[in-house]
Order: structure tokens, then sequence, then C-alpha cells
């Protein structure tokens, strides 16, 4: 074949013959980032959900999963045509001012949701295992520092994978509870649509809560990583490589946000079945949701519930704190990667270190975290559309993507899911 692979949806751009990837083997960037999206932080909101509105929100999960599936799609292709990252995109092809408010906007953000993920992990802890919730919290932002800097990439990287596993224990507590799994099915594929401030402001938060702007830039770094350890070269430059590697991450980004999903239903329905049909209608962390869970479900629900969240938080911290690295030395144009060895990549590994830190602060500073959490969600809002803006601009532009630019398909789901973030953005400061 001597074309050009534009986009395997396209006829006029026919793939490259190569063998379709095995769903296992695709699985990578986009399962790691999918998991990430249900950290502590995201539990404590699925878990307010389902404790106030009962099944009544959980058609929601439904609604948001092709929403954050084609913009992921998105960041990773960029990442895997251009052999680079979102922030080094905007800095080669659009106003420096623009790079600088992004990055600051995604450093507060990362900053305070570390903060709030490392204390539920901490005072999770601390329902297992008595104990102070402080050094658990301390102890917990440490040991992910090191190992981010110490340890390997490829080992790194399989460990985040595995790491996700921790996610099934939200599913194993459905099991657990006492679901009315026709009343549960009903209202998620069968909803009554309720238009009030309160089901309005619900929405809001959960759509700010799964579509995060750190998870665009460490998805899209994650590609670009993945590259390097397999000794290929970006699409841009390589584009007969492109109908299965673009087969390859419409896999994973598929597989990987539909796992994190049907995850936050089952954290829904859970609650549900629980807290809310036992009259408690307020959770105000994912703590406090695993000890409400205890005499309603019993103890292993109560236990699972707690290991999830710091499962998951083990997975988010890294994601948190290695998404700023990557922004912040892409837009400084420093050496960075996973890759790297610490004296190859030292402001690289010194940005995962301080924001790691600053969260930790954060904690030593008794910040409260539902404020905390609050004011994540008003700073992710404030960048989430505006971002997803400019991800759709470097898809389509020429100049970055050459002739791969994504498909009209593709571009119709990032364009939709953006005007829906947008909307979910001016629907939070108006309600």
């Amino acid at each position: 074949m001597t074309g050009v692979v534009e986009n395997p949806d396209t006829a006029e751009h026919p793939a490259s013959p190569s063998p379709r990837p095995g769903i296992l083997k695709a699985l990578g960037p986009g399962l790691v980032t999918g998991a990430a999206d249900d950290d502590p932080s995201g539990i404590a909101t699925y878990s307010q959900v389902g404790a106030q509105f009962g099944y009544g929100m959980a058609w929601t999960m439904v609604f948001g999963f092709p929403l954050l599936a084609s913009i992921q799609a998105i960041c990773a292709e960029i990442g895997s045509v251009t052999g680079a990252g979102i922030a080094r995109n905007l800095r080669r092809h659009y106003p420096r001012w623009l790079l600088r408010i992004v990055i600051l906007l995604l450093l507060v953000a990362n900053i305070i949701n570390l903060g709030a993920d490392l204390g539920a992990m901490g005072a999770a802890l601390s329902l297992l295992i008595p104990g102070p919730v402080l050094l658990f919290t301390t102890l917990f932002g440490v040991a992910s520092i090191l190992l981010e800097i110490l340890m390997p990439y490829d080992r790194y990287a399989r460990i985040l994978k595995w790491t996700t596993l921790s996610l099934f224990s939200y599913v194993a507590v459905t099991f657990i509870a006492d679901v009315p799994w026709s009343i549960a099915l009903r209202a998620t594929l069968l909803p009554d649509i309720v238009l009030d401030g309160p089901h309005a402001m619900a929405l809001v938060a959960i759509l700010g809560t799964t579509i995060s702007p750190y998870l665009f830039f460490w998805q899209a770094g994650q590609e670009v990583e993945e590259q390097h350890r397999r000794h290929v070269k970006p699409l841009c430059i390589a584009p007969r490589d492109a109908g299965p590697e673009l087969r390859r991450i419409r896999i994973d980004t598929l597989v990987g946000m539909g796992f994190s999903h049907l995850t936050a239903l089952f954290i829904v329905i859970a609650t549900s079945a629980t807290l809310h049909a036992s009259g408690i209608y307020s959770v105000e962390s994912s703590a406090q949701a695993a000890e409400a869970l205890r005499p309603i479900a019993g103890d292993l629900a109560f236990t699972l519930f707690a290991i999830g969240i710091i499962g998951t938080g083990l997975l988010a911290v890294p994601i948190l704190a290695g998404s700023a690295a990557y922004a912040v030395s892409e837009a400084f144009d420093w050496v960075e990667g996973l890759d790297r060895r610490p004296r190859e990549a030292k402001a690289f590994y010194g940005t995962i270190a301080i924001a790691t830190l600053g969260g930790l602060g954060l904690n030593l500073l008794a910040v409260d975290p539902m404020k905390a959490l609050y004011w994540a969600a008003v700073v992710n809002g404030l960048l989430a559309a505006p971002l997803m803006v400019v991800v759709m601009l470097i898809a389509l532009n020429r100049r970055a993507m050459g002739r791969l630019t994504i498909s009209r398909r593709l571009a119709a789901g990032g364009w939709f899911a953006t005007a829906v973030m947008a909307a979910a953005t001016i629907a939070f400061f108006v309600l």
C-alpha cells in the first residue's frame, strides 16, 4: 500500500492490512486513565448522588460514557499522531498566554484534588487499621512520589494496569447489598428525568467529576510514553501504521471509559440500595460512605468499599501528579517522561514531587475536604470546556496532525461533549 492512512473509519483513506489487535493486548493508557477517573473524590460524588437521589440519577452514567470516550480518544490520537502531549501542541501552535492560563488552572485543580484524594485514602485506611489519619495520608503521599520516580516505567505501567482491579470491589458491594435489580436497571435505562435545581446540580457535579482536564494530559502523554517504550515513530511520521494503531486506541479508550462508568454506576446503585434506602441522604466523603455501609450492609461491604477507596487513590494520585508534570514540562520544553531516569528529567520528576507535596500540605493545613473539592470543581469547570475547545482545534489542525486529523464522526462526538460540558459549567455558576 502506498497511500497515507487518515482514519480507519473513512473509506477514502483505507486502513493498513496489519492484523487487528486483541482486546487484552490493546489495553493500556485508556484503561488506566478510565480507572483513574473513579478516584476517591469521584467516589464521594457518586456516593452522594446515590444517597440523595437513589436510582434516579443512575442514567447519567450511560449518558456520560460517550462524552468521555470521545474526548479521551481524541486526546489519545493527538499524542499518538503528533508524538507530543496537549501542552506541547499548545506551545507549538497557539499563543503562549493561553498555554500559561491552562497550566496554572490545571496545577491548582490537580493539587487540590491530590490533597482531597490523599486525605480520603488516609481516612479509609484508618477505618481498617486504627491509627492517625495524617500519618497514613503522609505515608501514601511519600510512597506515591518514590514509586513514580524510582520505579522503571515498564514495571510501573504494569502496576498501574493491575491496580485497576481494585474497582471490582464496588461491583462486589452491590451483590452483598440487597439491590432491587429490576428497579435499578429500569432507572438506568428508562429513566424518569427530573428537571429541577437539585437534579441539575447533581448532573453538573457528575459531569465535572467525570470529564476532568488532568485525564486529557495524562492519556496524551501516555501515548507518547508508549511510543518510546515500543521504539516506534509518531503516526505523522509513520502513517502506514495508523490503521491498526488508531483501532488499538479506540478499543483501549472504549474499554477504559466503559470500565470507569460501569464502576461509577455500581457505586450509585450500591449507595442507593443501602444509604438512600435506610434514610441516609447526605454523604460528605468517600470514607463516610464506607463507614455508613457497615451497619446496613455488613462488615464485608464496608471493608470492600474502604479498600476500593485506597486502591483507586493509589492509581489516581500518581496520575494527577504525572499529568501536572507532563503539562509543565511540555510548556517549558523540559525533558519529560516516566521512561526517563530521574537524573535525565529532574524538572519533570521535581514537578511530580512538588504537586504531591502540595496536596499533602493541604491536609497539614487542615483544609476542609468538602470545600477543597468544591473549589477543585470550580477550577475544573473553568478549565474543562475551554480546554476541550483547544483539544478539538488541535485535533482538526493539519499543521499539528498532518493528514491524520480526526474523523468526522469522532469530531462530532467531541464537539457534542464540549457543548454539554460548556452548558454544565454555565449551570454550575448559575444554579
